[in-house]
């Protein structure tokens, strides 16, 4: 049998069997990109996904102390006020996804913990992780342990596979039974839309718009029932957000969560823009500008650091929050979490904003999703 043969009736059949069983094995899950995710994710790292192989195995976040206690939260700690409620959401956060250990619910727990005995009190987190379960433990612990429930803020999401009405409220419902909470402090529409990717909402013949108003509408009556304290979105442009601005006798936008980086093109600049003017919240993510434009940062920014005697990523996170933006690096190393709370202690002077709000005409070009095409 030829090498010719050999593909064509072996090779190729045994792949598409693989992919058809591994599409069926995604398929079976309520969020079927989230456990995507969590396949992938490790997979790129060369790292055992502990979906498959077990939680706990995992190298990364050692464990925590049984006799470490809080520490002091951090000096000149740093808020924005949310509209609507008041409440004042920490301007620095710890996010809970995207990278290897994020997806071992031992390195989960643990993360959560450090985070808020070391003194940090946002954790970042949503449904699509996956890890809702473990965060939650670690929240519970650093209760027990001593920190206050109403210090810590909380922040969970809805993918818009689950947008409707009854499903928004279910969703929600499930997300404090795994966080093991009795509130969430905000809760954020995660995309404007989920593409091709279907909600028990479209599948009634609804648009992606009626879809998004029927969610809303649920979590702010939820959030008339204090299970959720604000409302919010994320990876919305201006247009989702009039949109959701246009209804009545509903929670007002409290946060926009986007990627935001010097890099950003202009219709992002214009979406932040507008919700600075309108009183919305911004969170930042990816605020170094990704991996793409790693490399350009800590060319250009070498002089800073060693000028102000801060890393660039502390000297990045501190951009951002002086640009207006809550921050929410993802790391499960309790160092880098001191680091990035010690970015409270840095002040860039007007010089150094500008520096830094200058690489972009240095940049080649950048990667950035733009969902400004979401209908």
């Amino acid at each position: 049998m030829g090498i010719k043969s050999i593909l064509l009736w072996r090779i190729l059949p045994t792949i598409t069997l693989l992919v058809a069983a591994f599409l069926g094995y995604l398929a079976q899950h309520e969020l079927p990109l989230g456990l995507f995710f969590t396949l992938i994710i490790p997979l790129s790292k060369g790292v055992p996904p502990p979906q498959i192989f077990g939680h706990g195995k995992m190298k990364g976040t050692p464990e925590v102390p049984d006799d470490f206690t809080p520490q002091p939260r951090p000096k000149n700690e740093l808020f924005v006020t949310l509209p609507g409620s008041g409440d004042l959401m920490p301007q620095n956060g710890v996010g809970m996804c995207c990278r290897p250990t994020a997806y071992d619910d031992e390195l989960v727990y643990r993360s959560t913990l450090w985070y808020l005995l070391l003194g940090g009190r946002h954790i970042d987190g949503a449904q699509l992780y996956l890890n809702s379960k473990a965060v939650g433990r670690g929240i519970r612990e650093a209760i027990r342990r001593g920190i206050k429930r109403e210090e810590i803020f909380v922040t969970s999401k809805i993918f818009p596979t689950h947008f409707g009405y009854e499903t928004a409220i279910n969703a929600v419902q499930k997300e404090l039974d795994d966080l093991g909470l009795d509130y969430i402090d905000l809760f954020l529409l995660h995309f404007p839309s989920s593409g091709p990717l279907r909600s028990p909402c479209s599948k009634e013949g609804k648009g992606p718009s009626e879809c998004r108003k029927e969610t809303w509408q649920a979590l702010s009556e939820l959030r008339n029932k204090g299970l959720i304290r604000n409302v919010g979105v994320s990876n919305f442009v201006v247009k989702h957000i009039q949109e959701l601005e246009a209804m009545s006798n509903v929670a007002p936008v409290a946060n926009n969560q986007i990627s935001f980086h010097p890099f950003v093109p202009e219709e992002t600049m214009e979406t932040v823009e507008y919700c600075q003017k309108r009183n919305i919240t911004v969170t930042a993510y990816t605020p170094l500008g990704g991996m793409y434009q790693r490399d350009l940062v800590y060319e250009k920014l070498a002089g800073l650091s060693s000028k102000i005697g801060k890393s660039v990523s502390q000297i990045m996170l501190r951009w951002a929050i002086q640009s207006g933006c809550v921050v929410i690096p993802g790391t499960g190393n309790p160092k880098h979490m001191s680091e990035n709370l010690d970015v409270y202690e840095i002040e860039l002077s007007d010089d150094d904003m500008k520096q830094i709000n200058q690489l972009k005409y240095d940049a080649k070009g950048f990667m950035n999703m733009d969902t400004s095409k979401f209908e």
